[in-house]
């Protein structure tokens, strides 16, 4: 069953209009979009995630808070997996995690998204599975429905370069007004069969804590973290307060390839009330050992600035000791020279006179 062949119920969900091929999204943080179909005044297209910006920031904000009445919080679609990787002319499989009153009534969409491209419709899935022959193959999608998990799959098959995008998920919101929710994204990386992965491709991180004279000339502080030798490219770093769940504004460097492999560096700046307290660097990788998020910890800014500027203290005063004596080793050691010098030069000097009376000198 392809897109085109598929009607939805109008008396269950509304039409679904194709976003516009010049709405974006980020791979791995999709911007927030809100778009009104002139023949739905009331439908939200709502995708989670963060945009750069004041205004963005306040609008969803605004947004986010007005939604929550009319019921947002009771469709929540999440996949956890940043990426999948597989082997050209194999099979994946993508899963995406619904919490909702009733999952045995919702429909699930799945859409894919190609870089600079706009999203584009795959499958629509209730009860049976549903069927995609993409391609000109039979079965090259199938989306499905496990109830007891709460769970709808997306199976990719036949794999091949083209099938490179990023999946998402997504289910309306039945309220007064419809909200179709989006999941953050799962990234589908191909690779060739002759590729072999080696099992080191976990990021490494590197951690950077801000410097003495940062905090005292800003008053702040700056936490650096950054991740190399890792593939595939697709990763999501975020920042939190140890035993805090909120997650922090921070800011995000580019990727870039380094080889085969790759790197990005992530980081948090700290104002003067936050650099006592220690902070979470989350590092999420589909090749993250055991398959769980990295949490890389920084210590409090001020006991890292207390502790180079004691060992500082310390290493000043051995210094200074250490100069001290070493001065007075050389003294020691220049005066005992010059009184070798002496003697030597005194028993020249009366040898050479030869001034000498029965052995004895006069």
């Amino acid at each position: 069953m392809s897109v085109a062949d598929y009607e939805e119920p109008q008396t269950t969900i509304p039409p679904d209009p194709p976003l516009p091929l010049g709405h974006k999204i980020q791979a791995h943080y999709p911007a927030t979009g809100l778009r009104l179909p002139s023949n739905r005044p009331c439908l939200f297209y709502l995708l989670p995630g963060s945009q750069s910006g004041d205004e963005m920031a306040f609008l969803e904000a605004v947004l986010f808070s007005s939604l929550w009445s009319f019921g947002l919080g009771q469709l929540t679609l999440v996949q956890t997996e940043v990426s999948v990787t597989g082997t050209r002319e194999k099979s994946i499989i993508m899963s995406c995690k619904v919490f909702s009153k009733d999952f045995s009534k919702d429909y699930i969409h799945w859409y894919r998204q190609k870089p600079d491209q706009g999203l584009e419709q795959l499958l629509v899935v209730l009860d049976a599975p549903a069927l995609n022959h993409l391609g000109g193959k039979k079965n090259k999608l199938e989306a499905r429905k496990d109830k007891p998990s709460s769970t709808s799959t997306l199976k990719i098959s036949f794999l091949e370069k083209e099938d490179e995008a990023t999946y998402y998920c997504a289910g309306w919101l039945p309220t007064s007004t419809w909200i179709k929710v989006f999941g953050e994204g799962t990234k589908l990386v191909v690779i060739p069969p002759d590729r072999r992965l080696d099992g080191d491709l976990f990021p490494k991180p590197t951690i950077f804590f801000p410097s003495v004279e940062e905090v005292k000339l800003h008053g702040a502080g700056t936490h650096l973290c950054l991740l190399q030798n890792f593939f595939p490219d697709a990763i999501k770093i975020q920042w939190k307060e140890k035993n805090v769940n909120t997650i922090l504004e921070s800011y995000q460097g580019n990727i870039i390839k380094t080889n085969d492999t790759y790197m990005k560096f992530s980081w948090l700046t700290l104002t003067k009330k936050a650099m006592d307290k220690e902070h979470v660097c989350i590092v999420k990788h589909e090749n993250n050992k055991g398959g769980r998020d990295q949490q890389i910890l920084f210590s409090p800014v001020k006991k890292e600035v207390d502790t180079h500027a004691c060992m500082k203290k310390e290493s000043d005063t051995l210094q200074l000791q250490f100069a001290n004596t070493s001065a007075y080793y050389t003294y020691v050691l220049l005066l005992l020279k010059s009184m070798i010098y002496f003697s030597i030069i005194a028993f020249c000097v009366f040898w050479r006179t030869g001034i000498f009376s029965d052995g004895k000198i006069f």
